[in-house]
């Protein structure tokens, strides 16, 4: 068995991963780069998640034929896995390596690809693998080819009529969205009788509300028991019936990628939830072995990925001032229509924890532009300290809330008192001028 030698060796083509292996070589360092399917050159978002949804999103709200919308997202993405491969191939510093890599040791990893077997070594290891979807252990569940995860469905080449979901989360009301926006009958079912409990409850109506008006039907509480052909069978307030669906969706989480990874064979600790154990510098228990993106776990955005490539330059080549400590303010999307953006905290949260606040709020149908696009439908919320006016959180669902919202998290990351984002000078007519307003003293809910 031929064995390699690197100074770095990256397992997993993520966000964090691929920009790390363009800094280190850069600097002239070799890296080797091991990803077990080329499908996946770019990694989860550009291929599976993020990128192809949230294409497939905006041409179901722009009316577009789902048939003619997958045919462009597939040529779409197939040019951003070609680009994310060359830029990488194309250094000199960098090898990349085909295959299934599997650890022996603390340094050293097998990579089997078909009969072919290489042992590599890294004086660095960067784990980057990622998470996959949770599906549960439900009879006849297995093995059904219409049943999808939605790694499956946005390959899909024609539209299902019938669409059914398991669970009501984010990932799965992206989906709702985007296949009642191309016509399809949607149907998700939850075991919990709460609609986003998480969420203030004028909030989750709105959301919901909103949904259902787009043909989207919810049906909470419910308990699996089995899947037989294109039947889901549930049972509903102590009645047991079937659901039929063309496509089934499952959408209950993900988990983190370790599976395989010979895990075992080394100091690497993981966590109840199978995910890898690491300090707020990305160290895992493992010397000189470090994790980045959703496989250690916490928020699995593609964007926290990126940062956890800054944390690692700022402890390898930097003042090592950055980690996971600084990750204090993070905005999250949902891409429904309209878009669910939040950061920080909410009214719920809020009060469970005890924390004093100022409560702003007000509808989307109050901005001008909002009327003019003919989206008027949702609702502004933002929480202020009392003590300093700074912001504690806000949750915005309106047009354009994902991209408005990191107004929000930039003035509460730099501290700067709610008055700033009310007195601003923003342009007109725009989303972005509805801050002024959802500031403003008559806004405030006493």
């Amino acid at each position: 068995m031929n064995t390699l030698n690197f100074t770095n060796l990256i397992v997993g083509w993520g966000k964090g991963g691929k920009t790390l292996a363009k800094f280190l070589a850069a600097r002239g360092e070799s890296v080797a780069l091991i990803e077990q399917s080329p499908k996946m050159y770019g990694g989860t978002c550009i291929n599976i998640a993020c990128i192809p949804s949230k294409f497939l999103i905006t041409r179901s709200e722009r009316g577009m034929d789902f048939a003619k919308a997958a045919e462009s997202k597939a040529e779409f993405i197939a040019k951003l896995n070609h680009k994310n491969y060359h830029l990488l191939a194309d250094e000199e510093c960098v090898t990349i390596i085909n295959g299934r890599a599997r650890f022996t040791s603390n340094r050293e990893i097998e990579v089997t690809a078909g009969d072919d077997l290489l042992r590599v070594t890294g004086e660095r290891i960067f784990i980057n693998t990622g998470a996959t979807p949770i599906v549960p252990d439900l009879a006849g569940l297995a093995d059904n080819p219409n049943v999808l995860t939605s790694t499956e469905l946005l390959d899909l080449k024609e539209k299902p009529e019938q669409l059914v979901i398991m669970g009501a989360g984010f990932i799965s009301l992206e989906f709702a969205s985007m296949f009642a926006g191309f016509g399809s009958k949607v149907t998700v079912l939850d075991l919990r009788s709460e609609f986003l409990p998480r969420e203030d409850e004028d909030v989750a109506q709105r959301v919901r509300s909103d949904l259902e008006a787009r043909g989207v039907d919810f049906r909470l509480g419910v308990t699996f028991d089995k899947v037989a052909e294109n039947e889901l069978f549930i049972t509903e307030n102590g009645t047991k019936t079937a659901v039929k669906f063309d496509k089934l969706l499952v959408a209950t989480g993900r988990k983190a990628s370790t599976e395989g990874l010979g895990l075992e064979n080394t100091d690497i600790e993981l966590n109840g939830r199978g995910e890898i154990v690491v300090t707020d510098k990305l160290e895992t228990t493992a010397e000189n072995v470090w994790a980045i993106g959703d496989v250690h776990g916490g928020p699995q955005f593609t964007y926290t990925s990126l940062d956890d490539f800054r944390i690692l330059q700022s402890q390898l080549y930097g003042d090592q001032s950055r980690t996971l400590a600084d990750r204090d303010v993070l905005s999250t999307n949902v891409f429904i229509e309209p878009s669910l953006a939040e950061v920080g905290l909410n009214e719920k949260a809020a009060k469970t924890a005890g924390i004093p606040y100022r409560l702003f709020k007000m509808d989307t149908s109050a901005i001008v532009k909002a009327n003019l696009i003919a989206q008027p439908q949702g609702l502004l919320k933002a929480l202020v300290n009392p003590a300093d006016d700074t912001i504690l959180g806000a949750t915005l669902y309106m047009p354009e809330g994902h991209e408005i919202i990191n107004l929000i998290s930039l003035a509460m990351k730099t501290k700067l008192p709610y008055t700033m984002i009310r007195d601003h000078i923003f342009t007109h007519p725009t989303i972005s001028e509805g801050l002024n307003d959802l500031f403003a003293a008559g806004n405030e809910v006493k």
